[in-house]
Formats: structure tokens, sequence, C-alpha cells
């Protein structure tokens, strides 16, 4: 048991493994138990649900500096992410890094006719001109590299570009602001503590019209219960427009972290998981990131931290950690001693 940043995690020693998997506090962890508990005595109904999607919906937004009517929920990253590629007209040209999570690019890549070129990350706000959108991480995935925000902006603003940022990798340790971007994506079982099954897609008003509710459905409408059946389509005049039907247990979960994340000092959770991680390179000789994801380059590293009983995960051929909230320098200890 591990006590951090006003909660309590059952997390194990060694647990590096967060950006693939986020380990919830205890009361996360609790609002769900308890919710399959009332489920097992049949005693919710599917509007005693709102209020827990509300809770995410709001605490998402604070998170990204976005106001709340313009988040969308959703199931996962490549699924709101297909809401914008639907949009795009044959022959268009997406810009991404290298390398780019697949859920970023393979909705796009999978429409006829589109066209995904990859570029260095660094080189990403060089090469905006001559295309018709940019999505890419806010983190990557693989190395924790993170993406140049302020140039990125100032390259598409002057462009007429618009910018898909997913912050699956980012949001829950880096501070945002991202009410600038035309779309943000991301996933919540990492960094921000939630079960699977929970997902948003904030939308700038300018983009709402080139946003496709390709899953339109009765949630989505103005007064979803009064949408549950007959035409014609009403769908919300907001973002809430692109809604997918809630996981209702899931949505329980992330209604606990995204209230218990949105309150953090985030500069503080910062400055505490960056501050692991490059603890960790700067004993490892290797210079130091700013990021919460560290990819290690040592032969064997992966296999060598098994044996040690750190829970990591392979990424482009490196052993990948990252430390969040409940992490300590003693897991930072327990890596140097297994590569050193």
């Amino acid at each position: 048991m591990r006590a951090a940043f006003g909660a309590t995690y059952d997390v194990p020693d060694g647990y590096l493994n967060t950006p693939s998997v986020g380990v919830p506090p205890r009361q996360v962890a609790e609002a769900v138990h308890d919710a399959v508990a009332r489920w097992r005595r049949g005693a919710d109904t599917p509007a005693d649900f709102d209020g827990a999607v509300l809770a995410a919906r709001s605490g998402f937004a604070r998170l990204i500096g976005v106001p709340e009517d313009r988040v969308a929920i959703g199931a996962s990253a490549s699924q709101v992410v297909a809401m914008v590629a639907a949009g795009l007209p044959a022959g268009a040209r997406v810009l991404t890094a290298t390398g780019e999570f697949t859920s970023v690019t393979f909705p796009f890549a999978a429409r006829p006719g589109v066209v995904v070129e990859e570029v260095p990350l660094a080189e990403l706000p060089h090469r905006v001109a001559g295309h018709d959108l940019v999505a890419v991480s806010v983190v990557q995935s693989a190395d924790g590299a993170v993406a140049d925000l302020a140039g990125l902006r100032a390259a598409c603003e002057s462009a007429g570009v618009p910018v898909l940022l997913d912050a699956t990798q980012a949001a829950g340790w880096l501070p945002l602001r991202l009410d600038w971007a035309d779309w943000v994506v991301c996933a919540a079982y990492k960094w921000l503590l939630a079960p699977r099954g929970v997902a948003w897609i904030a939308v700038h008003p300018r983009a709402h019209e080139r946003t496709v509710p390709v899953a339109a459905n009765w949630y989505a409408g103005e007064d979803p219960w009064d949408t549950t059946y007959g035409l014609p389509l009403r769908l919300a005049g907001d973002a809430r427009a692109f809604d997918l039907s809630p996981a209702w247990m899931s949505f329980v979960g992330a209604a606990a972290s995204m209230t218990y994340l949105a309150e953090l000092d985030l500069d503080a959770v910062h400055a505490h998981c960056t501050g692991l991680a490059d603890s960790l390179l700067e004993q490892l000789s290797l210079p130091p990131a700013g990021s919460a994801i560290v990819a290690l380059p040592a032969e064997g590293a992966a296999d060598r931290l098994a044996r040690a009983g750190v829970a990591a995960s392979v990424r482009a051929g490196r052993a990948r950690v990252g430390f969040h909230l409940y992490n300590t320098s003693e897991d930072v200890d327990r890596v140097v001693g297994a590569l050193a």
C-alpha cells in the first residue's frame, strides 16, 4: 500500500507500467466495486449513471483547459478519432509523427484516398504547410517524447491547418491548456487511472461541422431521454452530439478518478513524475528528458527489469517505464539496480 497526493494505492513496489495500465486509488476501485454490487441487486436505472458521466466529462474538461460543452464521451481513442477521419475528403493529406501510436493514424489511413505522411516529431512544426490536418500525440507512447505544442500551434495557425492532439499519454501528469486545438482526444485507462472503456474528444466550435457522428445514438440527443425512439434525427447542439452511449461501470470509475485528479496541483504532479524519471536517467548517465515516460536503451533491459520485480513494457524494441503519482525514489533505485 502506498499513500500519495491525498490518496491510497494498493500498487505493488516496482510498478512502472502506467503507460500501459494505470493503477486506481482506492476510492476509484471502491466506487466501481459499489456500482457492481448495486448492479447485482438491480438497484440502479440507466438515468442513475448520468451524474457519473457529467462528473467525468467536467473533470476532463478542466484537466485539458477547455469548456465543458466542447467535450464528448466515447469508448476508445481510435473510436473518437474516427469521427474526425470521417470528415476528411478524398485526397486529404494528414501529417503525423514517425512511429505515432496507430490509434491516432489508422483511422485516417483506413480512409480511401486519404494520404498520411510521417515525419520526425521535432520536424512537425516545420512541415505543416501543404497538409489538410496534423494529428499527433502530445506525448509519444513509445518513448515519452513531448511534442513542441507552441511551435505546432504557431505553424498550424499560420498555415490555417487544423490539428488533432491525442493527450492519452499526457493528461494526468502534464499540465495542459489545449483550448486552441481543433480536436483533443484521450483514453482514460492509463494516466487518468480509470477503467478501460472511457475516452473523450474535445471539439472546438470551428471544427464541429467537420466532425461526423459516425456512431450517432440516443445518448447524443439534446435530451437523451427524449431521443430513444423515432425520427427525425435530433442531436445535441454542442459537442454532446458526438457522445457514445456510456459504459456505465467504467464511467463510475472515471467520475471518481477525474474528480480526484482535477483537484490536484498539476505543477506539483508534473514535478514529481518528471523528477523521478530524470533522476533515473541521470543515474544511468543519460540526458534528462522532462517526461514521465522513459525508454531504456540498455541491452536486455526488459528481462533484467522483470527479474528485479519491475513491471514495465516493451515498445519499439526498448523497455518502457513510466512514473506517476504513486511512484517513489525506491522504484528508481530498483531500476538502477537492475540495469547498472
